[in-house]
């Protein structure tokens, strides 16, 4: 036999197993109906094992391992068939309709002149009441206790990446996600107008803005000093008598504060932006939200987060993002926050959210959104 004489034999094979793969989700149909019409549920316990067992048994023992991996992957397409079979007929409960112009009180961290107030501005313009917290679980209570409509919370920066107490944040609160707000930063080294730049020791800001200018501070000798918020920073600048301070702040911030410009960009890179999420105590989503965010626990079996993303592709759904954290609380335990192209609208999204979250010990919606630019 020659090599094109093998590709066909191979071909041949190809179209057996597809035929024998098509005939198999098939029946998969009939079986998730049958489940449906008995209230059974999709996952059936041991069953998956014992299909894998058999496999292994009837394998060759050096091709144990990578039949087992192919049946582990036909049976997760059967979970995904069936779930979807699932759906027909489902009604699920619409989200409520995420109106901007209708928000009474958004609340976010900081005072006056902090990145977050832009962001609120940036969604909802600038007649809305904007109630300040000391703390980003301060705002989060604001909005759990009715006090505040809609909060913003830092996301994630594209220089320092993700802001961990947020996701802490999302995991052990529930709250839904209604947009995504993307804010330039703009950062910039300010003193007291009678304060000499060579005089200056220590720095004050939030810890993830030193983080975005370290260069800057470590090429002066400065010391970084984490505070609650650049805006409360620059504040404290402006009210201290110690003339041997700075902060870091926005430039609209220290102008605000009558303090002195020293360096306009002491960001280590620009552009240099912050995402916000909106969220609120209710599923609210805006008509054209095309992006859902989840998170959930990671099962601990081998390549349990590899069949997790192995669902997108079956679905034919684009992962535009990926957060892996160790959430506090969980005793190490990873918690993964997924970001993926969907409308909770959709019928196969709808599958697909009730076929992820099967056999998860955890598992938490996140929210529908857009994001504004």
């Amino acid at each position: 036999m020659n090599l094109d004489d093998l590709r066909k034999e191979i071909n041949d094979i190809d179209g057996q197993m597809l035929q024998l793969f098509l005939k198999r989700m098939e029946v998969c149909k009939s079986v998730a109906l049958y489940k449906k019409e008995h209230d059974l549920p999709i996952l059936q316990e041991g069953r998956e094992q014992q299909v894998i067992e058999r496999v292994r048994a009837a394998s060759p023992e050096h091709m144990a391992d990578p039949a087992a991996v192919m049946f582990t992957e036909i049976m997760d397409i059967s979970k995904c068939v069936q779930a979807e079979v699932n759906t027909w007929g489902k009604i699920y409960e619409k989200p409520e309709l995420f109106c901007p112009e209708k928000a009474q009180v958004i609340a976010c961290q900081g005072t006056s002149g902090a990145y977050a107030e832009a962001a609120c501005v940036k969604l909802f313009g600038k007649d809305k009441p904007i109630r300040f917290a000391v703390g980003f679980k301060d705002v989060v209570d604001l909005v759990e206790r009715g006090r505040a409509d809609f909060g913003i919370l830092p996301l994630e920066n594209s220089t320092v990446g993700s802001i961990a107490e947020t996701y802490d944040l999302m995991a052990s609160h529930d709250f839904y996600i209604n947009s995504i707000v993307r804010v330039e930063i703009t950062h910039c080294f300010a003193v007291k107008p009678e304060t000499d730049p060579a005089d200056v020791r220590k720095v004050f800001s939030k810890r993830e803005a030193l983080e975005q200018c370290s260069v800057y501070l470590s090429k002066n000798g400065l010391e970084p000093m984490d505070y609650a918020n650049t805006a409360l920073a620059a504040e404290m600048v402006k009210n201290s008598s110690d003339n041997t301070i700075g902060c870091i702040c926005s430039k609209s911030c220290a102008e605000m504060n009558g303090l002195k410009i020293v360096e306009e960009h002491a960001a280590d890179a620009y552009p240099n932006y912050t995402r916000f999420i909106c969220f609120s105590k209710h599923f609210a989503a805006p008509e054209n939200a095309n992006t859902i965010s989840v998170s959930f626990s990671v099962p601990h079996t081998p390549g349990g987060l590899y069949r997790i993303l192995t669902k997108f592709a079956v679905y034919g759904l684009n992962l535009k993002k990926i957060v892996n954290k160790t959430v506090a609380g969980k005793d190490f335990e990873a918690v993964i926050f997924l970001d993926f192209d969907g409308s909770y609208t959709n019928r196969k999204v709808a599958a697909f959210l009730d076929d992820l979250k099967m056999g998860m010990g955890y598992f938490k919606f996140l929210g529908n959104f857009t994001e504004t630019y």
